[in-house]
């Protein structure tokens, strides 16, 4: 079951967070068969994001990120929203790349580290919020640790990991973040920071103890806030059906004549909606 577990500790000083997914993860790799490769970056970058996700204050608040580099994976889209309901896609999720010389996926090669990360915050207020920052790596973990610095002025560390089977299945993915709380004590942070740079292993760390053994190996903490979240489309018929009325009748009624149906595809789900000539006739 994924969790994700939330919790002060070293005496208020530093949020930490424990985040496992790997459940999300296998539905995204079923949908859309990454390459291991896909499947680490996609991984790590939806770990962050539900973390992201998790700060959202109400359940209908949305959130839309990218993680654009020039490597051959292309962009990296992931959603969500405040029920922690997320999901996403990679331009070319079937590229792969041999191991680095450590034995490692080689996520930097495959996102690449000349691009952004461009996050947009929906949180029914007039405007969305929205924030950016250049990639630092392409390793997922040091480039959102650099987007809460630079763009949203929260110190924060985080470790993220995929582990990925011979299979092509993820036998853990995850990670662990920590942020620091206002008028946070210098040896507070130090101490978060050290953790994190340990946690080299975090996907190995979180198969062996777990979400929430991790949490207490690493911060002794036992009290903690849960949440679960999930790899969940939003897509339905209905809100297909708005697309196709926002097209308006004529550009609808074309496409009818041009081929015979229109055929629209969820990017994040693989779901396939099909709209007859009577069931355009109908909308309208």
């Amino acid at each position: 079951m994924d969790r994700l577990l939330k919790t002060l500790v070293f005496g208020g000083d530093v949020s930490a967070a424990v985040i496992s997914n790997t459940d999300a993860l296998n539905k995204a790799i079923k949908i859309h068969g990454f390459s291991p490769v896909a499947a680490a970056a996609f991984g790590r970058t939806m770990t962050a994001c539900t973390f992201m996700a998790s700060g959202l204050k109400n359940a209908t608040d949305k959130l839309y990120v990218t993680v654009k580099g020039d490597g051959i994976g292309g962009k990296i889209t992931v959603c969500g929203d405040g029920n922690l309901n997320m999901r996403g896609a990679v331009d070319c999720p079937h590229v792969d790349l041999p191991l680095k010389s450590n034995g490692k996926l080689d996520v930097g090669g495959f996102v690449g580290g000349n691009g952004r990360i461009t996050v947009v915050k929906s949180m029914g207020l007039k405007e969305p919020y929205s924030g950016s920052s250049r990639l630092v790596s392409g390793e997922i973990a040091e480039d959102f640790t650099a987007y809460y610095t630079l763009s949203e002025q929260t110190p924060t560390a985080m470790a993220l990991g995929v582990l990925i089977g011979k299979t092509g299945k993820a036998l853990s993915s995850g990670g662990v973040i920590v942020q620091a709380m206002p008028a946070a004590k210098e040896e507070s942070l130090v101490k978060a920071e050290e953790i994190i740079r340990s946690l080299f292993d975090v996907s190995k760390k979180l198969k062996e103890f777990g979400a929430e053994g991790l949490l207490k190996k690493c911060f002794g903490a036992t009290e903690f806030t849960e949440y679960a979240p999930k790899y969940k489309c939003a897509c339905t018929r209905k809100y297909v059906e708005g697309v196709i009325i926002s097209l308006g009748k004529n550009q609808a009624e074309d496409i009818i004549k041009t081929q015979g149906k229109i055929e629209i595809n969820c990017d994040f789900c693989g779901k396939t909606y099909i709209f007859t000539a009577e069931d355009v006739e109908k909308l309208f």
